[in-house]
């Protein structure tokens, strides 16, 4: 998701206002509906804006933006153009989401101050689930992230001796994997994984990042998600990944974290800055005195924010990884 040109060029106090944008009125903890129903949310936007907009759909309760042709959509954008598509679960759906939408866009071509942006497109479509499942599947393909291959679970093609299978069938609840906070977390935990770790997993999910860890050797990996729908998928995951034995699954929040839950080598967690900022002490108390952390699912515009943060809690900063407008930062103890 590197930028393009011209969004390399909205730069400066211009371009942080623009973040701001896109970081409003966040939820302070991750959710991860798995609604039968969903709306499609589509906008047409200009080539070279795709990231820029889909940026505005990062929070809750949009889950997952693709851009391009849709198997659910035979007429193309118009040359010049492409359709940004996001989904929201039919629960959430409102009159009142819908106008913030319309707004989120306004201000953002308000802001840009580019012609092009004026305006944009939205069509709204309702999707049965077999629906989502399928247009998910008839654009997602297998793609390598480091030695990880991620695949779908009856994946027929062939491997080389170095990957590392894991199996994901992507769809509403699966999500594809390929999201630049999911892939750059992943590529940087994977020198770091030398095997036989135990793993905590914050806000895991349906569990990507800690059948990863699995899979990369941890020998015990514990998730937990405040979702009520994500157990079973966690489980799923697992199972057909073949670390079922290796990994555990608890519903709720940090909560759920208890005093024996603690001396873990990693700590993962791929949610938004503010969680990160507000949990951090709290997950580091948790952490092996050699041990280390990977945060990701963090905005450029609360970059700063998460360093101090991580600073404050006592930990040094050995890599940070910037994919599009995402910030991905391993830290361990001073």
């Amino acid at each position: 998701m590197a930028a393009t040109g011209r969004q390399q060029r909205v730069g400066g106090d211009r371009d942080w206002r623009i973040a701001q944008v896109s970081q409003r009125s966040k939820s302070p903890t991750r959710v991860m509906s798995i609604a039968r129903t969903w709306i499609e949310v589509r906008v047409t936007v200009p080539d070279g804006w795709g990231e820029l907009v889909a940026s505005l759909f990062a929070d809750s309760p949009f889950t997952g933006v693709a851009y391009g042709s849709s198997s659910l959509e035979s007429k193309a954008a118009s040359a010049g153009s492409g359709h940004l598509r996001t989904y929201v679960p039919l629960s959430h759906d409102s009159e009142e989401l819908r106008a913030s939408i319309r707004t989120r866009l306004d201000e953002l071509s308000a802001l840009v101050g580019v012609e092009e942006l004026q305006n944009l497109p939205i069509r709204f479509q309702t999707l049965p689930a077999e629906d989502w499942a399928n247009s998910w599947k008839s654009t997602w393909k297998p793609f390598r992230c480091g030695n990880l291959a991620v695949i779908p679970r009856h994946f027929e093609g062939d491997l080389r001796a170095s990957d590392i299978p894991m199996r994901l069938d992507p769809g509403g609840v699966f999500g594809t994997g390929r999201h630049a906070t999911t892939r750059t977390i992943l590529l940087m935990i994977q020198g770091r994984l030398q095997g036989g770790e135990r793993v905590l997993d914050a806000g895991t999910g349906t569990g990507i990042l800690a059948c990863a860890a699995a899979l990369l050797g941890a020998s015990d990996v514990l998730g937990f998600d405040i979702d009520p729908g994500a157990s079973s998928h966690f489980a799923e995951l697992m199972d057909q990944n073949g670390v079922a034995h290796a990994s555990q699954f608890r519903e709720g929040g940090f909560e759920v974290l208890g005093e024996s839950d603690t001396g873990y080598d990693v700590i993962l967690a791929n949610i938004y800055a503010d969680i990160i900022v507000e949990h951090v002490a709290g997950l580091v108390s948790r952490l092996a005195p050699r041990g280390w952390v990977a945060f990701s699912g963090c905005h450029r515009a609360h970059a700063d924010d998460v360093r101090e943060a991580l600073s404050g809690a006592g930990l040094v900063i050995e890599e940070e990884r910037a994919r599009g407008l995402w910030h991905t930062f391993v830290a361990k103890r001073k």
